[in-house]
């Protein structure tokens, strides 16, 4: 065995167990603690507190916000993969629990979790009556469809949009609806069986095994199936001996020699979770250091977009301006003034649409020869089935980093509509705002009323206007925080 890491018991690749101190004797009580037991609640911020490494505040200030995202190229396709992480062990381990702990450390924009529960087989009919006595083996590998979980996760790491079942665990079925993901710059694929294929193996860049009592495992799945699927003690117990504890032996256990780390005690392992944290920025940043100094560059030198337009700043304009960016400016001042200047963004921006020549009649008669729209109609609607037809304004009251314009652009791009039919509308954006959408989207033409130069730290604009939603609806401001940022880490 080779010498021990900078870490004690801890290994990213060769499966070390990651905090494995303490003894497994514990009793059920302080095994079973509430989940979140020990951790403080992390504040959502995009600066790092000072105790952390630097390589994560770094991660964080040039990786996720200076400039559009790095897995896309000079002509808003991807270039690079996104970084797929695969979490496996026991039923009721705790996978799902540390997912969301590793999102929640992570704090960066785009991460999908992909739920193995949503792939299993759509049953036959003999296979429901087994399994409404409990007599179907849900803990096989051959109860999941992996041919569909290997396509979904191809498309997802390329970027593209997918369509995941949802799973209904009271009758054993597919519901009839199907949810929609899109692709992202990390994505945590949890299942008991992620690491039994071979196929699927390849497409995860960091493979880890989470490993649980099994005593706790068996408490934590009588809780959820009594509560949440219906389930009778009896049925659970019967299952859990006949199929799940055996499955777990043959199928389960045997992955974890694949895994590259170990995290003994589940979502009680903070110390874990925090270095494999630490480890998968460091992953992303190796990926994107060329592109993160060309996108340095980028911002420095070169010119705002042709494909940027900036309503004309008249003294009406300007005079309207100093009184929504006026931090003494009543709320309703500052609803009055700023839908007036969305009014004249919105008129300049159909400026830009595609017009034709016609002629209609006058009351009296007369013909008068005028513009009418090229295109079919405007819509005010969620997303139309025809919207691939149409140009579409995209509104976003401020736009600093760009991180939810361009997620919000890819959601359109994935529902075909052109991308030089998509108008992002701003009442204010930052220059680095700009240069981040044109950079990714090179031909989705930016309008807004004005461009400020720089952000500051937390990546407000400034000077800026302040958080504009909590102004307009006279919320309180989310500290250390803007309403982009907020879309973007959720997204």
């Amino acid at each position: 065995m080779s010498s021990p890491p900078a870490y004690p018991g801890i290994r990213i690749s060769g499966c070390w167990a990651l905090g494995a101190e303490g003894s497994s004797a514990e009793s059920l009580d302080r095994l079973l603690p509430p989940v979140g037991a020990g951790r403080s609640p992390r504040k959502r911020t995009t600066s790092q507190c000072k105790s952390e490494p630097p390589l994560l505040r770094t991660s964080k200030r040039t990786i996720y916000t200076a400039g559009r995202p790095p897995w896309y190229n000079e002509h808003g396709t991807q270039s690079k993969e996104a970084f797929a992480i695969g979490l496996g062990g026991g039923s009721a381990s705790g996978k799902t629990t540390v997912a969301r702990m590793i999102i929640e450390a992570l704090d960066v924009p785009w991460v999908v979790l992909l739920s193995m529960d949503s792939f299993y087989k759509v049953l036959t009919k003999q296979q429901q009556e087994q399994a409404a006595h409990n007599n179907f083996n849900f803990d096989h590998p051959d109860a999941f469809d992996f041919d569909l979980i290997v396509s979904t996760l191809k498309k997802l790491k390329q970027g593209k949009s997918v369509k995941v079942p949802i799973y209904d665990f009271t009758t054993h079925s597919r519901k009839k609806d199907w949810k929609t993901l899109y692709g992202a710059n990390v994505i945590i694929f949890e299942g008991i069986m992620a690491f039994a294929d071979k196929t699927l193996l390849e497409l995860l860049d960091m493979k880890i095994f989470v490993d649980t009592d099994s005593d706790i495992r068996l408490v934590r799945r009588l809780r959820r199936d009594i509560s949440e699927r219906g389930r009778d003690i009896e049925g659970v117990i019967k299952q859990y001996n006949k199929f799940v504890k055996p499955a777990f032996d043959q199928y389960i256990q045997p992955t974890m020699r694949v895994a590259d780390i170990v995290v003994p005690r589940g979502s009680g392992n903070t110390v874990a979770i925090d270095l494999i944290v630490q480890h998968v920025h460091s992953q992303l940043e190796e990926r994107e250091l060329s592109v993160r100094a060309a996108l340095a560059s980028a911002h420095q030198c070169h010119p705002l977009p042709r494909t940027l337009s900036v309503l004309k700043s008249t003294p009406q304009v300007r005079g309207m301006h100093t009184i929504i960016r006026d931090k003494e400016t009543s709320r309703d001042e500052f609803i009055f003034y700023s839908k007036r200047l969305m009014r004249l963004l919105i008129e300049h921006a159909l400026s830009f649409l595609p017009f034709q020549d016609c002629v209609v009649q006058t009351p009296q008669g007369q013909d008068y020869a005028g513009k009418c729209y090229a295109g079919k109609q405007l819509h005010y609607l969620r997303l139309p089935k025809d919207i691939s037809d149409d140009h579409v304004i995209l509104m976003d009251c401020t736009v600093s980093t760009g991180a939810a314009a361009m997620m919000a652009v890819r959601v359109l791009l994935d529902h075909d509509v052109p991308e030089d039919k998509i108008f992002l509308l701003s009442l204010l954006m930052a220059e680095m705002g700009v240069h981040s959408v044109a950079y990714a989207f090179p031909r989705v033409r930016i309008i807004t009323t004005a461009v400020d130069k720089r952000v500051n730290d937390l990546f407000r604009i400034i000077p800026g206007i302040g958080n504009f939603g909590d102004r307009y609806f006279g919320t309180d401001a989310v500290p250390d925080g803007s309403d982009e940022e907020e879309v973007a880490s959720t997204s």
